[in-house]
């Protein structure tokens, strides 16, 4: 998780430092993409432009969340959205404390260059939230705890279904159910 969301929060940062000091113009790549720089005091879309100290606040606990989440996870599927999501909230975080825009703490202007013409403008850490956050929808990460199935020998995890999770040789052939033999997925 730490890598994606390392590496993600790189190439945002970068791209970002690229796109302020390069994009005097938009750049037409094809079909209706561009590079196009624009800075978004509020939240996404362009929405509650006032409100950038609070949105800002809310990333940062978010941020905190999300790392203290990242070490329960287990399905690598999981680590790698949620790296993402962690990486894209950090990285216009960053932009909201250290990028000039209004005045006063926390009023910094999130960079967004990728413009479709069709869609706001968006960047790289945008990316990352949305693909990290359908990914996390996608596969769950309730389903990184799952109780699994023992093999031969091993201690099984089940849920009676009222949240607690008892193991044992005899819990190997228990399934979802509850009752011996009987699995319903």
């Amino acid at each position: 998780m730490a890598a994606v969301a390392l590496g993600l929060l790189a190439a945002d940062q970068v791209s970002k430092t690229w796109a302020v000091r390069s994009l005097d113009e938009p750049i037409d790549l094809f079909w209706t993409l561009r590079l196009r720089l624009a800075f978004n005091p509020g939240a996404a879309f362009t929405q509650f432009t006032s409100l950038g100290p609070v949105i800002a606040v809310v990333a940062v606990i978010v941020v905190v969340l999300l790392a203290r989440l990242g070490r329960t996870v287990v399905s690598g599927t999981g680590s790698v959205a949620l790296g993402m999501v962690l990486g894209g909230a950090a990285g216009n975080l960053l932009d909201r404390v250290f990028r000039s825009g209004g005045e006063g703490f926390l009023r910094g202007h999130v960079v967004d260059f990728i413009d479709l013409r069709w869609w706001p403008v968006f960047n790289i850490a945008d990316i990352g939230i949305v693909v990290g956050g359908l990914l996390l929808v996608l596969v769950g990460l309730d389903g990184s705890r799952a109780p699994r199935r023992a093999r031969a020998g091993e201690r099984a995890e089940v849920d009676d279904g009222d949240g607690v999770v008892s193991g044992g040789p005899e819990a190997a052939s228990v399934g979802p159910s509850g009752r011996d033999g009987a699995d319903l997925t």
